[in-house]
C-alpha cells in the first residue's frame, strides 16, 4: 500500500493514475477486512495525538468497526448484552440511545433498542419522562413480537392507521363465546403457575377447514 501510494504516477491526472487510485482503494478494503480478523494480540503503540494504534494490523482502540465479519456456518454474534448505562435525563430519544440496531436475517427482521431516560413530548405539547428501557422487536412475515422490562407483546395483524385500535382485556374477563373463538393455549406447571402460551395461527386453521370441506 505504501507503494501505491507514493508511486508518481499518482500525481498527474491521468488513465495510469486513476488505476493506480483504484489499486490502492482495493487493497484498503483487503486490508480493512483482514483486520476484522485481527485480535490484536500484538498489544497497542501509542500515536502521537495520544491515540493508540494496534501494532498488527493498526486499528485505533475505542473505534468502531464499520464492518462486522461472520463466519458462513455455526453461531454469529454481533454485539453484546447492552442495557441502559447512565442516570442521566436526556433531552431527547436521540442523546439517550445505547442502541439502536437493525439486522435482516434468512427473512426475519431483528431489532435492538436500548434508551436511557430521557424526555420527550406527548401530542407534541406535553413534557413528559420516558424510563430507561431494552426493547427487542422481532417480525416473521407480518407477525410481530415485542419485548421490554415488563411486558411480551404478539401482534399478529398490524394496525392500519385510522382504524380503530384494539380492545383489551385479561382473560377472566371474557365470557366463554369470546374465548371460544381466540386460538390460545395456556401453558402452566403443577403448582399452577404461568409458564408460557400457544397462538395457533388463523390461516393454518383455514387452510385445515378448506381441506375438510373438500374432502
Amino acid at each position: 500500500m505504501d507503494f501505491i501510494s507514493r508511486h508518481p504516477a499518482l500525481k498527474p491526472d491521468s488513465a495510469e493514475a486513476r488505476r493506480f487510485a483504484e489499486i490502492y482503494r482495493q487493497l484498503g478494503l483487503a486490508w480493512e477486512f483482514l483486520a476484522l480478523q485481527c485480535r490484536h494480540c500484538g498489544g497497542w503503540r501509542k500515536l502521537r495525538d495520544g491515540k493508540f494504534a494496534c501494532k498488527i494490523c493498526g486499528q485505533i482502540r475505542a473505534v468502531k468497526e464499520q464492518w462486522l465479519l461472520l463466519p458462513r456456518d455455526g453461531r454469529k454474534i454481533i454485539g453484546r448484552h447492552s442495557i441502559p448505562n447512565s442516570k442521566r435525563t436526556f433531552p431527547n430519544r436521540k442523546a439517550a440511545t445505547v442502541v439502536n440496531d437493525t439486522i435482516d436475517f434468512h427473512g426475519a427482521k431483528l431489532n435492538v433498542e436500548v434508551l436511557n431516560l430521557h424526555r420527550s413530548k406527548l401530542f407534541r405539547s406535553k413534557d413528559i419522562l420516558c424510563a430507561a428501557e431494552r426493547m427487542v422487536r422481532l417480525n416473521e412475515n407480518g407477525v410481530e413480537c415485542r419485548l421490554d422490562g415488563h411486558l411480551i407483546t404478539i401482534e399478529l395483524r398490524k394496525h392500519k392507521r385510522g382504524d380503530m385500535p384494539p380492545y383489551s382485556h385479561f382473560i377472566w374477563e371474557l365470557p366463554r363465546k369470546c374465548l371460544e373463538k381466540f386460538p390460545v393455549m395456556l401453558e402452566f406447571d403443577k403448582r399452577r403457575e404461568f409458564t408460557g402460551l400457544t397462538i395457533f395461527k388463523s390461516d393454518a386453521g383455514r387452510s385445515k377447514r378448506k381441506n375438510r370441506s373438500r374432502k
